[in-house]
């Protein structure tokens, strides 16, 4: 009994791994293709850029700074595989105003051609408690990124939905999955992003236009050297539980589940336990990534636990520590 039971399973994960090719997108060609990249001056979105760059893409970089574009597009060029390759610069705050940001993008399209994929990297983050936060930080990292996500994904929809082909990626991060302490400004932010993702994917599925949504983990970007000198102990204490990853890896990884069409993109052991705990009503990309959340679920819960209980502890200590410290100075 037990041996036709586990021949019968084995027999199922077969038949869907032979089902699942016909039910995934068809994968996106990049050379020729159209890519934009939000935040392209720098970190994630620089390496993007050169990872589409490699494979044959025309690029348009998007960004506030238009020194950082000017130096980013000199050494993204570096990587051209062919003469006909291009490299535009946007200099453009894609947080104040809709109409400007598409504006910019029918300039881009009307240079290089449709776009066949947006990968929208722009943000910020800075961290602090809850009540030591200005209002205006909520308002501000919203602003950024959030709506600097929605104003360029809106400018591209209609067309890509026209040509019945396209990719939008939104990166989030580890902390668009999970609340951590002293990002009560920033999670949000980023797990807003997961919501339009759903909904849109939703919404343009049956035009054969795919969202990707990124969740990379600590990086080494400038951004986050710049975020470390403002973290309160207790969040770069949690932060150092895990490693950090190179932007390249990070990029690489993007590019390649946006050119599949999947809908998560993770990176690491920890990134896949995330992305399984928290799938949610997720859309899956196949049969076979939807099985192994089933199947992966009940183990990633019981180590997630763990992992909150290590939390709570470090935010312990830290209190503990900080009201000794308070005490000995009140003594002295």
């Amino acid at each position: 009994m037990l041996l036709l039971a586990a021949a019968f399973l084995v027999a199922f994960v077969l038949l869907l791994y032979m089902v699942s090719p016909l039910i995934s997108p068809k994968p996106l060609a990049l050379p020729g293709a159209h890519v934009v990249v939000t935040g392209g001056s720098s970190g994630i979105g620089k390496c993007v850029a050169i990872e589409c760059y490699k494979q044959g893409a025309f690029i348009t970089l998007v960004a506030r700074n238009e020194d950082k574009l000017l130096q980013a597009k000199k050494e993204i060029e570096k990587h051209s595989i062919n003469d006909k390759q291009v490299v535009l610069c946007i200099s453009v705050d894609l947080s104040q105003d809709y109409n400007h940001v598409e504006n910019v993008i029918k300039q881009a399209q009307e240079k290089l051609g449709p776009v066949d994929m947006l990968v929208n990297c722009a943000g910020m983050s800075f961290s602090g408690k809850f009540e030591d936060l200005e209002v205006s930080s909520f308002e501000r990292l919203m602003s950024i990124n959030y709506l600097g996500s929605v104003y360029p994904s809106r400018a591209v929809i209609t067309t890509m939905k026209e040509r019945r082909v396209g990719r939008i990626v939104f990166v989030s991060s580890q902390a668009g999955q999970v609340g951590l302490f002293g990002f009560t400004a920033y999670c949000p932010s980023k797990f807003a992003l997961r919501g339009l993702a759903e909904a849109l994917q939703m919404e343009v599925k049956p035009y054969n236009v795919y969202i990707t949504v990124a969740y990379p983990p600590d990086t080494d970007t400038p951004g986050f050297a710049e975020e470390n000198k403002t973290k309160p102990l207790e969040t770069r204490l949690i932060s150092e539980t895990t490693s950090i990853c190179k932007p390249e890896q990070v990029a690489k990884q993007i590019v390649k589940d946006a050119i599949q069409g999947n809908f998560n993109s993770s990176i690491g052991s920890d990134g896949y336990m995330l992305s399984s705990l928290t799938c949610g009503m997720a859309p899956v990309t196949s049969i076979t990534e939807g099985l192994q959340q089933v199947v992966t679920m009940g183990l990633f819960r019981i180590i997630a636990l763990f992992y909150l209980g290590s939390f709570d502890s470090v935010v312990r200590r830290c209190m503990m520590q900080r009201a000794k410290s308070e005490g000995a100075d009140k003594t002295a």
